[in-house]
């Protein structure tokens, strides 16, 4: 069973590196156009988000490197797994995110794919990649959290 956010949606995949390699400023929840065999698929959870990103070109959102795995009951009418898929943004939203993508070191990550309301969505985040000192410091201050989780709790049944 796939896992479910707070909200009640399914889940589909998640880029969890994204997360520890990239500092997330803002998310976006944008629409995917997919074709029929690629619905059946991620609703099987054949989906990847690794080294997946967005781009805009001509003023249309695109996603790349998206792996979704061909469907396959489906035989000729299979999907190619890497195409560019579009992504569905309002036109304020994506001028909004020329603006942020031309900063100095700002990309376009995909952090989940999910199904809200029957539609495919992604959560696309505007991120700055980390240094490797903020990967280290990221690491220590977690370690360091989980040691101060043990001791209360060994405490606490003391």
């Amino acid at each position: 069973m796939k896992p479910y956010d707070p909200d009640g949606i399914k889940i589909v995949c998640q880029n969890k590196k994204a997360r520890h390699n990239y500092i997330i400023e803002d998310s976006f929840e944008v629409g995917l156009v997919l074709q029929g065999t690629e619905v059946k698929s991620l609703r099987n959870g054949k989906a990847n988000l690794v080294d997946s990103y967005a781009t805009i070109n001509d003023e249309e959102a695109w996603l790349n490197h998206f792996h979704i795995d061909p469907y396959t009951p489906a035989t000729q009418f299979n999907h190619h797994p890497m195409r560019k898929r579009k992504l569905l943004l309002h036109k304020k939203e994506i001028n909004k995110l020329i603006g942020k993508t031309q900063e100095k070191g700002c990309t376009l990550v995909p952090l989940k794919v999910y199904f809200k309301n029957g539609k495919a969505k992604v959560d696309l985040g505007v991120a700055k990649a980390k240094k490797l000192y903020d990967k280290r410091a990221a690491l220590k201050k977690q370690e360091s959290d989980r040691e101060i989780d043990r001791a209360m709790k060994s405490k606490n049944r003391s």
